[in-house]
């Protein structure tokens, strides 16, 4: 897919795109795998990135055959990433991504964060970081019917964002939101963050590892 001529509105995933928060999302999962006696693979957890917590959970369930409750699961695994947010004073954004949210906002775009996170994680990461006064809407993937990688969640930032497909772009470092980027018809840029040496990004239409280089492209 090519580049749209005119831009009009810039779709940002949050984990591993805004915020490097990839590495306590991980910690916390893995705390839960180990306090349910679920041995998960790296390869298992890879295919789970990108995905909302809920839909990861139920897949786990299915895969271990276990008789576990996957909403009681995600408020366990909640919790110690929560501990771990507020108890991580390095934890930073991703470098360079606040001076392209400013560029992008000052250029008249519309500005929409569609993330798999729980909307109270969105929250605590947008207050933390200032970020709510450049954003015209935020979608958390864990209140739709379908998660990463089905495309729903970008159809529906379109739409908030008031945008056709056509003029509206994707920012993402996941397979699973590079192919939902894919599926909902949206050019999407692959970030490469190091904190996610696992994903590919070979569907995307655009790799970056700067996002210096991003301003320069749009």
């Amino acid at each position: 897919m090519t580049l749209p001529k005119e831009i009009k509105c810039v779709i940002f995933d949050m984990d591993g795109v805004i915020i490097d928060s990839e590495e306590i999302h991980k910690k916390a999962y893995y705390e839960t795998f180990i306090s349910i006696g679920a041995d998960v693979s790296d390869d298992l957890y890879k295919t789970l990135t990108g995905s909302s917590t809920i839909n990861a959970f139920q897949r786990l369930v299915t895969h271990f055959n276990l008789d576990l409750n996957p909403e009681e699961l995600v408020l366990n695994k909640r919790k110690r990433y929560v501990s771990f947010f507020e108890n991580d004073p390095t934890l930073h954004l991703v470098n360079g991504v606040e001076e392209l949210i400013k560029y992008c906002y000052n250029k008249g775009f519309t500005l929409i964060l569609a993330s798999s996170s729980a909307m109270v994680n969105i929250d605590r990461v947008f207050n933390r970081f200032n970020l709510n006064q450049y954003f015209s809407a935020k979608i958390s993937g864990a209140e739709l019917t379908a998660s990463k990688p089905h495309p729903e969640i970008f159809e529906k930032a379109a739409v908030l964002g008031n945008t056709p497909k056509k003029n509206c772009i994707v920012i993402e470092d996941s397979d699973n939101g590079i192919k939902a980027a894919n599926d909902a018809g949206i050019f999407v840029f692959g970030y490469r963050n190091k904190m996610a040496k696992d994903q590919t990004l070979e569907n995307a239409d655009f790799v970056i590892d700067d996002f210096s280089l991003l301003k320069e492209i749009i």
